[in-house]
């Protein structure tokens, strides 16, 4: 079976509000499967149906073919879920943390486990402090660390990376890519977009009790076909005979500081013959970027569609 997670018409009220409003998904094995949305929005309600921290008001959910709601403590032995707050305890030190974790697993050899996941995960140094005494991105680390004890197929990580700063962001990136790439299923929340596009294989957004959307981040992209083009020129002469000829064919703005914008396809040849008509009318411009569509551009098109249907 290459399905790790399937979710199927997913269901759950918070006494008059509506969480979930009929949630379908489906993990693959080995994959990271990215959930995003707003605050609010639903993510850590799911990931705790997931993982048996709460129950679904109707609806199923399987994880490696086990119904969580049937078989809740199957399930807790084959999962590790990392919340939003690294779940350590600062008195004690990284490795006694590693080793209180294995000992509850029943793992041969606490030890052993702990000294492997310490040099995995770059904490030989500061096994034997307390882990009070740990940077943000450590903790973490050490967090992550203590959740792959006993080898779970799956791992459920709430916005891992919420409170790091940018280089631990990058470090905490490539520990998640090590894991898949090992073959861990990874269901990841988050809020932020560069994330999801950076790590997932396949991305979901929940807005509204539901999935909008979901696929890869380059289908997901093509929802939004115009990109940005930005010219900037030398005189406001050539500006306003450039934006004269542009507007013929494409949404045209002008902006500060002689700069012209072009909503655009981001195709080479729409790009190449906007240039052709500038050359043709003996027009060149100072400056040139270009903006393609993002995963910010799909978020916020998916929300205002939905602002529009109300």
């Amino acid at each position: 079976m290459d399905t790790a997670i399937t979710v199927t018409d997913l269901k759950k009220t918070y006494k008059t509000h509506d969480v979930l409003k009929g949630v379908n998904l489906t993990v693959q094995k080995g994959e990271i499967f990215a959930l995003l949305g707003s605050n609010g929005a639903g993510k850590t309600t799911i990931i705790n149906i997931l993982t048996t921290l709460t129950t679904a008001d109707s609806g199923t959910a399987l994880v490696n073919g086990t119904d969580v709601a049937k078989e809740p403590a199957k399930i807790r032995a084959s999962i590790s879920l990392t919340g939003q707050f690294a779940a350590v305890d600062d008195v004690l030190t990284g490795r006694e943390n590693l080793e209180l974790i294995a000992d509850l697993r029943h793992v041969n050899d606490s030890a052993q486990t702990a000294n492997e996941l310490l040099k995995k995960f770059d904490l030989t140094d500061a096994a034997d402090r307390p882990a009070q005494t740990y940077s943000g991105g450590m903790r973490r680390r050490l967090d992550i660390a203590m959740s792959l004890i006993g080898n779970p197929p799956v791992i459920f990580l709430d916005e891992p990376t919420t409170g790091l700063d940018p280089q631990a962001r990058k470090d905490m990136w490539q520990t998640i890519k090590a894991l898949a790439n090992g073959g861990t299923t990874i269901f990841l929340t988050t809020q932020y977009l560069d994330e999801a596009d950076e790590l997932a294989d396949t991305i979901a957004v929940l807005h509204q009790g539901t999935i909008s959307i979901s696929g890869t981040a380059q289908e997901l992209k093509k929802l939004v076909p115009n990109g940005m083009v930005e010219l900037t020129f030398d005189s406001e002469k050539q500006l306003h005979a450039a934006a004269d000829i542009l507007k013929r064919d494409y949404a045209v703005t002008l902006a500060d500081d002689l700069k012209l914008s072009i909503a655009i396809g981001v195709g080479m040849a729409e790009l190449a013959e906007l240039f052709v008509q500038l050359r043709n009318a003996h027009i060149e411009p100072a400056g040139f970027s270009q903006k393609v569509p993002t995963l910010d551009d799909v978020f916020f098109k998916i929300i205002n569609n939905k602002k529009e249907d109300q």
